[in-house]
């Protein structure tokens, strides 16, 4: 029987496995990685199977996935390629700002590549999934990536050179760093913590959410919710003032720069 071959077993293989679990998905899943404790882990969540040698583990596997830290990707691709056994046509690279060209260098013809980056919140079924193609992925092979992704949640197709900005932009640690940062002001403004979180979340998770149901236009909900005058008014002008705008600006290029760091 053919598999889905995960090379690494670390957070995002635990986070996609135990996603695909949830949405019913029966495939067989193999997992490869030399640490032995991250192996043991996720068996115990989600049940995947444990490769006990690489070159048996490619041997039976229908598609690869290099889901391996982007500094380590070059080593376990040579590592693959050391193998007698012929890699899968089809693979897929989860690594951040790792190009194509790259990947094409490291692990050559007749391999295509597909990179992929999905978000954590795939776990709940809820993860926003980034691909680009090489040109040599049929429409067949991109239709079947595709449907794998959407079992954990919506896809987008990109341009590779918007890979980067979407990987620094998409990350759900934006939305634990708010919560965190509004939080902990509500608690200086005299707040406890249980109650400063709740109104924190809710600020952010279901005001969110309602944006998306309601089909208005974040300008409208703004106005709906920051009356001129008011006391929500007063906290954006202030924070906007304070350079909020400039803060979340530069934090989007910092780790812009940091995933092109990963194409050297």
């Amino acid at each position: 029987m053919k598999t889905t071959l995960f090379l690494g077993a670390g957070r995002i293989t635990g986070a996609l496995a135990a996603g695909l679990r949830l949405a019913g998905d029966k495939r067989t899943i193999v997992a490869y990685d030399r640490n032995a404790e991250k192996l043991r882990a996720l068996w115990r969540e989600s049940r995947v199977e444990l490769a006990r040698d690489l070159k048996s583990a490619i041997e039976h596997a229908e598609m690869l996935i290099v889901a391996v830290r982007p500094r380590s990707v070059k080593e376990m691709l040579a590592e693959v390629a050391a193998c007698s056994a012929a890699p899968p046509k089809l693979c897929i690279s989860l690594a951040a700002g790792v190009p194509l060209r790259n990947l094409q260098a490291w692990l050559g013809p007749p391999v295509r590549w597909v990179r992929a980056m999905p978000s954590p919140v795939c776990r709940i079924g809820k993860g926003l999934t980034a691909l680009c193609f090489d040109r040599g992925v049929s429409k067949a092979e991109r239709a079947r990536v595709r449907k794998f992704f959407e079992q954990v949640g919506p896809v987008l197709e990109l341009r590779e050179e918007q890979m980067d900005a979407l990987t620094a932009v998409y990350s759900p640690s934006h939305g634990y760093h708010a919560l965190a940062k509004l939080a902990a002001a509500a608690q200086r403004a005299g707040l406890d913590r249980n109650t400063a979180l709740i109104a924190a979340a809710h600020a952010l998770a279901d005001g969110i959410e309602y944006w998306r149901r309601s089909g208005q236009s974040l300008d409208e909900l703004l106005h709906e919710a920051a009356t001129p005058g008011g006391t929500a008014a007063a906290t954006m002008a202030a924070m906007d003032k304070s350079g909020y705008a400039r803060a979340v600006t530069n934090g989007i290029r910092a780790g812009i720069r940091q995933a092109r760091r990963n194409a050297t």
